[in-house]
């Protein structure tokens, strides 16, 4: 852990630096799941340029050609990807406090926003790169259609582009909320914001954070304090909102250390092959204890076998889609895919 403070500490990238009160610290939280506008724009993000694409290739391909033959990719290219571009700036409406509530509830924020803010925010974005085509231009200027058509097109790309792999993604941030879990039964607060070292860095009171741009930004949480949003399709650097005064959030990449394979529907696609190789009861016992969220060591300690045993029960369990492995510092730590958890339960019911 102090091997890793010098890494950030000697880069001249510019900082986030988030400060905390103990009203910040009591008020932190991590979110509930993804969420489902950030993932949303950030997957537009790896759509328009090489940058984290490999890290997202499980996706990429496979919602490419899903755009094409539903004839969607014109609506992506000059509809959404004019206005939530990868750069240093995109508008924080795309991203509203109201997507914790889910999916539609962000479209009716978005649907809903005054239309000064829409205009500003726009006009921002009209300053960078290529500026805004005339269909972003009649939506800045508060064309009713042109609203419409926005929310169309999202809820259009979220169900061509994300929902076929939403259960997937789910199943990565829900192995994250396991680490971030852990953090905080070892540790409290502190335990879980000392836990994203190397990606940030936690010396009391500020959360110093490795972030692109031309100078150093500090947010003052004034008791509000911060959500931490875990994200697939985030890419190297956490990603805040443009405007302070908007409820604080930090979304940051949690897919880094995850390992999957490339079997996603043996489940499905092989099942008798696949229920063969889980035959036996170490096997199912490793699954069981899986179920809580455990390292290769715990593992092998509560099944009492070795850890070389213990890691060969979790690849064959990983390679059946039923379970993820994300390295967390010196561990692997291990926790049920959606089919893991479903094939658990049914092996559960009398």
């Amino acid at each position: 852990m102090g091997a890793s403070r010098p890494a950030i500490a000697e880069t001249q990238t510019p900082m986030l630096r988030i400060h905390f009160t103990d009203a910040d610290l009591a008020r932190t939280s991590v979110a509930a799941g993804a969420d489902p506008m950030w993932e949303l724009v950030l997957s537009l993000h790896r759509l328009q340029n090489r940058r984290g694409r490999t890290l997202v290739d499980r996706w990429y391909s496979s919602a490419r050609e899903r755009l094409a033959s539903s004839g969607l990719t014109p609506d992506v290219k000059n509809r959404l990807i004019p206005i939530a571009p990868q750069s240093m700036y995109f508008p924080d409406f795309l991203t509203p406090e109201e997507g914790q509530d889910g999916f539609e509830a962000a479209v009716e924020a978005i649907e809903g926003l005054p239309r000064e803010e829409l205009d500003a925010q726009l006009g921002i974005v009209a300053t960078m790169g290529d500026g805004l085509g005339a269909w972003a231009r009649s939506l800045a200027d508060g064309d009713r259609r042109a609203r419409k058509e926005l929310a169309e097109s999202l809820r259009a790309y979220r169900n061509v582009a994300l929902e076929p792999f939403w259960n997937d993604l789910h199943a990565d941030v829900d192995a994250d909320r396991v680490r971030r879990s852990r953090d905080v039964l070892n540790g409290g607060v502190h335990g879980l914001l000392h836990g994203f070292e190397p990606l940030m860095r936690w010396e009391q009171p500020v959360l110093s954070v490795v972030y692109p741009g031309d100078h150093d930004i500090d947010l003052y949480l004034r008791g509000r304090g911060l959500r931490l949003i875990p994200s697939y399709f985030c890419w190297k650097y956490p990603v805040a909102l443009a405007d302070p005064e908007l409820p604080p959030v930090l979304v940051y990449p949690m897919h880094n250390g995850v390992y999957r394979t490339r079997k996603e529907n043996l489940l499905t696609s092989g099942e008798e092959r696949v229920l063969g190789n889980l035959l036996g009861a170490t096997r199912a016992a490793a699954l069981t204890a899986v179920a809580d969220g455990v390292t290769t060591n715990e593992l092998a300690a509560r099944l009492h076998i070795s850890p070389a045993a213990a890691s060969h029960h979790t690849r064959v369990l990983r390679e059946a889609g039923l379970i993820v492995s994300t390295r967390d510092r010196n561990h692997v730590l291990h926790t049920l895919t959606t089919a893991g958890a479903e094939l658990l339960g049914a092996g559960r019911r009398p």
